[in-house]
């Protein structure tokens, strides 16, 4: 109302489908929509139309923070923990929360994250009144959380109730679902029909040529994928390493579970939403469309389906494979697996008339951030979790450069790395250069990866003049004639 702009963030572009109609109902013309799935024209008008005064208020995702606003009065950025939010490939490198942020600074203006699981740097920062802090203890129209039941797969396989992925308990609850005309949502972090393909002979496993990684089986396109460069293989029908016809799929992803689903409950409508399923333009309104009018009984994703979608009529959430989520190499994983089984579970009963069940399947149910979840204890997570950022200098006590030297010959990156990281401790000394180290995949695309983990104190250094200390040092490495074709990129505070 007082001529300022506005700008609702949001981290992924099945977000915008639901809400936009929602929005649109208020504020019509004067609200324009951003996104990566846009062509390019549709994107030019958008920017023109900020330009030229006809759009006061956007809504989209992270790149929507570029657009050439001149006049940011507000910046909302919605669920402000997700990932999304970080570009990571190709630069620019920049988290849009951050920027945001930043951005609000710089226009006068304010800026508003909002989540019901914050990124611990974001709470740290509340409760240390940088930032204000406006809590919610109720759900909207009084609708209660949802009850949880942990499944201990381990002794639903020794008593021999599992069918395939899926426990006793699970098919029971969603059999009652569907009896009573509700729905469910099934949540897979991971897409395609399985992970990969082994010899039960000789063990050998389908590897990508050009990265350190196996190929992902998908049924539908009848091949092997690479997720990291896409890279693609027929299926092998025999064992190319010792001839035998014993190769089989190995785990599995939403692809499979969608079959599954077909073969046990012949009658119903399924729909996955991943990025195989998402690829076309109008696929993400399509799926929510059909599922939020009815005509879809469950719904498999990945986290595509934990971010904030509205459902009227669903009552009960599966969750597989949290294991994996939850002891997953890094200092953030107790978080995000926090973050995203609260997520996902926050799709279910979002009304007061129709209480949700969320079941989660595990292979050890006395995990403390299982129990953290089930009792919805964000700040017993964040008080733990705080302790052990402190006490191993990472965010948001510390900031984190990350440098990753990359090279086709391995020999060439190592030594690159290795010339990188001593130039970088004579002055920054041993206590704040970390590595380097290969990577958990350490060839991508045919080069060789080797990362170098710098953490800086927030309060004790020149933020500045080490960044320019190591941009300096980067730029030596580069200019090295013996170390030809080295590519370094640079992550600022990688979160």
């Amino acid at each position: 109302e007082n001529g300022a702009q506005v700008l609702f963030l949001l981290p992924e572009i099945a977000l915008t489908t639901q809400i936009v109609v929602r929005l649109r109902k208020v504020f019509g013309d004067v609200m324009g929509i951003y996104h990566s799935k846009f062509s390019d024209n549709e994107r030019v008008e958008v920017w023109k139309g900020i330009l030229e005064g006809k759009f006061q208020f956007i809504v989209g995702v992270r790149s929507a923070i570029l657009l050439p606003f001149d006049n940011l009065g507000l910046i909302i950025v919605d669920e402000e923990h997700e990932t999304s939010y970080k570009q990571h490939d190709p630069a620019p490198r920049y988290h849009a929360r951050d920027v945001a942020v930043m951005m609000a600074y710089l226009h006068k203006g304010k800026t508003l994250l909002g989540s019901a699981t914050p990124s611990l740097e974001s709470y740290f920062h509340a409760r240390h009144e940088r930032y204000g802090l406006v809590e919610m203890s109720e759900r909207f129209g009084q609708a209660a959380m949802p009850t949880f039941e942990l499944v201990d797969i381990k002794k639903e396989k020794r008593s021999k109730k599992m069918k395939n992925e899926f426990s006793s308990v699970l098919l029971e609850n969603i059999a009652f679902n569907l009896k009573n005309k509700q729905q469910t949502i099934l949540f897979q972090n991971r897409r395609g029909y399985s992970p990969y393909m082994q010899c039960e002979t000789c063990n050998w496993i389908a590897e990508c040529a050009n990265c350190d990684v196996s190929l992902t089986y998908h049924m539908r396109a009848r091949e092997l994928q690479c997720h990291y460069c896409g890279h693609k293989e027929e299926v092998p029908r025999i064992c190319p390493a010792c001839g035998s016809h014993h190769v089989k799929t190995m785990g599995f992803g939403t692809e499979k579970i969608e079959e599954e689903l077909n073969a046990l409950f012949p009658s119903i409508r399924v729909q996955r939403m991943d990025m195989d399923t998402t690829r076309a333009k109008n696929a993400y309104q399509q799926i929510i469309k059909e599922f939020e009018i009815g005509e879809t009984d469950i719904l498999v994703g990945t986290q595509m389906i934990s971010k904030g979608l509205d459902f009227d009529n669903v009552s009960v959430v599966g969750i597989f494979d949290a294991d994996r989520m939850i002891h997953f190499p890094e200092f953030r994983a107790s978080e995000r697996a926090f973050q995203m089984l609260t997520q996902v579970s926050g799709r279910d009963g979002r009304r007061a008339d129709r209480p949700g069940k969320v079941i989660i399947q595990t292979s050890n149910p006395a995990q403390k951030i299982l129990e953290r979840i089930v009792n919805n204890d964000y700040v017993g997570m964040y008080e733990s979790e705080i302790l052990e950022r402190e006490g191993f200098h990472y965010p948001p006590f510390t900031r984190l450069i990350k440098l990753t030297v990359k090279h086709i010959d391995e020999k060439t990156s190592r030594q690159a790395a290795n010339v990188l990281a001593e130039k970088l401790v004579a002055k920054l000394g041993v206590g704040r250069v970390l590595g380097p180290q290969a990577p958990m995949v350490e060839r991508v695309r045919n080069q060789f990866l080797f990362d170098i983990l710098i953490k800086l104190e927030r309060e004790k250094i020149n933020f500045k003049a080490a960044k320019s200390f190591i941009q300096e040092k980067v730029i030596d490495v580069l200019s090295d004639k013996t170390l030809k074709s080295i590519q370094i990129v640079i992550d600022v505070d990688c979160v």
